[in-house]
This record gives structure tokens, sequence and C-alpha cells, in this order.
């Protein structure tokens, strides 16, 4: 079993299975960073945006593990990334109101400051970031 590791000022990162149970671990990975770090209110959008990010990577490629990270960019910013060697890019579709898939980059998008990914040699990682709500 992995423990979540302490990256960068400050961070937590984790390496997972990539398959659907994941989503569970990486919810609580975010929380518990969110809760240390004192913006429990950010815990039910970051829950989600987690969530719809392990779902794409565990839908959408064939990897064996992902990296789930969360890490405050700044004192006003957190930054939510999953991380697969898949090299395929993520796109939000437009979708019809009967389609019962393909809404989680809409949802993340909704929730999020803004949202993107990062390439690299060994695949990507996508991310959304979230304001920290000022007292």
């Amino acid at each position: 079993m992995t423990r979540p590791t302490a990256v960068g000022p400050p961070g937590y990162t984790e390496t997972l299975p990539c398959e659907p149970e994941t989503a569970r671990r990486a919810r609580r990975l975010v929380s518990a960073a969110l809760n240390t770090w004192g913006i429990a209110e950010l815990v039910d959008p970051g829950a989600l945006i987690v969530s719809e990010l392990v779902g794409n990577a565990v839908r959408h490629t064939s990897c064996r593990l992902v990296r789930v990270s969360v890490r405050r960019v700044t004192d006003d910013l957190v930054r939510i990334g999953v991380t697969d060697k898949s090299h395929a890019l993520p796109r939000m579709d437009l979708i019809a109101s009967g389609d019962e898939t393909g809404r989680g980059l809409v949802l993340v998008d909704a929730l999020s400051h803004r949202w993107g990914y990062d390439e690299m040699r060994s695949g990507k990682t996508v991310w959304a970031e979230l304001v920290v709500p000022t007292c």
C-alpha cells in the first residue's frame, strides 16, 4: 500500500492503481490536504474534481497507475492534478441533453477557477485550480 508523500511548498501526492476504486482514495487525499490547510470549504468541489479526473484516466487510458497530487500553489490557489502515462489529451465535448456520459470536464470547468493539462515525455497531468476564499 502506498503512503501519501509531502511534496514542495506544501503539497501531497500518492501513486495509485488506475481503477475506479481509486477515486475514493483520491478524494480522501484531497480532503486531508484541504482540511490540514484549514480550507475545508474547498473539500466538496475538490473531491468532485479529483473524482472526475481519476474517472477520466480510468476510462480513457490503459495506464496501470495514476499519480494524484494536491498542492498549495500560492496562499490563494490550490491545484489538484492526476498524472497518467497516456498521451491522449483531454477535451471538453459538447453534450446533448440525453447523453449519459461526457460531462466530467464540464463539471471540472464549472467547479474550478481554471483547468488544463501539462504534456510530458512520459504522459500528461490534467489539473484544476481552486481559489482559496478570503476571510
